[in-house]
């Protein structure tokens, strides 16, 4: 834990230099951090988007309490045609059980899954039709370690859809539906989000989210945040939030975003 933590450290300690490395990319960063709604925009080709953070959350049953912290949920996006990307993640998770305020100590700790996906931006936003993209992934179950490792492949997909409301405001909202955890049962997922530049540079977003298995009762979200673009190329995040239904307690999140060039 202590050197995954290091990592973060000098990974942060790196984002002014990467921000004065990259200061002439094309257009400002659009990120898939720090809400739960994907943008429909792919990276522009030839280019590598990193983005990356932390976040802590928990949930209370009782007088039983999960807390999950994640550390490095890092996306790594690259640009491979003008409307394709290629997407790769990994988190490091740390799990702990409280009961009567009391920790327990079966600490669970280790990598989820990998997810491995693509996505394809399908269309332009035009005379009020939304901005729409597609998103797929598959989550290997052999990159996990042995505490977070299922037995079967999950996979998910979403489409994503987007439009301009003004000069500094925006919708967003994605529909799709995933299947892990070791369950043939699909879970349908939602998210809409509103987002408004308080600044060129300052932005805000709040957010609904959720997922209703077929078989099991629904659970519903909100969180809300700020956005702060170092350059055009960088971007820092916080978020707060909680659950409407019964289940998570909080969520509490931060994170940097990066843009590089894979050629020089």
């Amino acid at each position: 834990m202590n050197k995954i933590t290091l990592l973060i450290v000098a990974f942060i300690l790196t984002v002014p230099v990467v921000a004065q490395e990259t200061e002439h990319l094309p257009g400002t960063l659009i990120t898939d951090r720090p809400d739960a709604t994907e943008s429909p925009n792919t990276v522009p080709v030839g280019y590598l988007q990193v983005e990356t953070g932390a976040f802590f959350e928990s949930f209370k049953t009782g007088n039983t309490k999960f807390e999950d912290f994640t550390l490095n949920t890092s996306l790594v996006r690259i640009g491979l045609l003008d409307n394709l990307e290629l997407r790769l993640g990994w988190d490091f998770v740390e799990s702990s059980l409280k009961v009567n305020g009391s920790k327990l100590d079966n600490v669970m700790s280790g990598f989820s899954p990998m997810l491995f996906g693509a996505k394809v931006n399908i269309a332009n936003e035009k005379k009020g039709f939304p901005e729409i993209g597609l998103i797929g992934h598959v989550f290997l179950p052999f990159t996990a370690g042995k505490d977070y490792k299922p037995e079967t492949t999950g996979i998910d997909f979403r489409f994503a859809f987007a439009h301009t409301l003004s000069e500094n405001s925006s919708l967003s909202y994605n529909i799709g539906a995933q299947w892990g955890d070791d369950s043939p049962e699909a879970s349908y997922v939602y998210t809409i989000a509103y987002g408004v530049g308080i600044t060129d540079k300052l932005g805000a977003y709040a957010e609904l989210y959720g997922d209703l298995p077929e078989n099991h009762n629904a659970n519903h979200f909100w969180d809300a945040g700020l956005t702060y673009l170092i350059s055009d190329s960088v971007q820092l995040d916080a978020t707060f939030g909680s659950s409407i239904t019964e289940g998570q307690d909080i969520l509490l999140s931060g994170g940097v975003s990066f843009r590089i060039p894979t050629k020089r």
